[in-house]
């Protein structure tokens, strides 16, 4: 579904990535981990076209999507949820949610009625505070309503940025098991995530990043078990 190849991205004379190379597979959850800096925002930044990308090419589907604007990107079908969740702190929840939907022009009132449903499926919490304002929501909430509000314009690929920032463990928890749920709605998933051991855990493959170049790769259950792995982003 979604091919990077040979991706570099500078900013003024300091190089963020130097020729990344990944991929992503239709129904996968696949995750990049690494150190603070190593250019795990910068390469979904990248596919968002919100950096100018210095060389390389980012292919969705077969088509070659590296010059096309943002805003053509989201109508491809590609949701970017940011770090720091970025959701509207005066409007309601149910403003936010339907902020989302701007994205997917084709939407009619009945396809977003059936979106709004899904998301409180998904979301039970959310619908308890359909009225409340964005920003007097919990950490947790906010990150559930900022991941809803990307789910809203009917993704086919959503990229996760640091989903589980500043949250209590068992919130976060919480939020994984959302992914994985996200991922039986029939998406699929490219996560950025500081927690390797959580992230691994739950994906289908990953990559790890080191001062912007992918250094190992592999299956979700051959990384947890990588003995650099574990001593770098493990604890162990």
């Amino acid at each position: 579904m979604l091919k990077i190849e040979n991706l570099s991205v500078n900013y003024g004379y300091i190089s963020a990535l130097s020729g990344v190379s990944l991929h992503v597979t239709e129904g996968e959850i696949v995750t990049l981990i690494g150190g603070n800096g190593a250019g795990k925002t910068t390469t979904l930044m990248a596919v968002s076209a919100l950096v100018s990308k210095f060389s390389g090419s980012i292919l969705f589907k077969g088509e070659d999507i590296s010059k096309i604007s943002p805003d053509r990107i989201v109508r491809k079908g590609i949701c970017h949820v940011p770090e720091g969740r970025k959701i509207f702190p005066d409007l309601t929840v149910y403003e936010n949610l339907i902020a989302g939907t701007i994205g997917n022009p084709s939407l009619k009132k009945q396809d977003i009625d059936c979106l709004l449903e899904e998301n409180y499926r998904l979301f039970p919490k959310l619908k308890d505070r359909t009225k409340q304002y964005g920003g007097s929501l919990s950490g947790g909430e906010q990150q559930m309503l900022a991941i809803a509000r990307g789910l809203m314009m009917d993704p086919e690929i959503i990229m996760l940025d640091e989903p589980s920032l500043g949250l209590a463990p068992i919130i976060v928890e919480e939020i994984f098991e959302l992914i994985l749920k996200i991922r039986e709605e029939g998406k699929t998933v490219l996560l950025v995530e500081q927690n390797a051991s959580m992230a691994l855990s739950i994906a289908d493959r990953g990559y790890v990043l080191e001062t912007g170049s992918i250094t190992i790769e592999g299956t979700g259950k051959d990384l947890l078990s990588d003995q650099k792995v574990k001593k770098a982003y493990l604890g162990v």
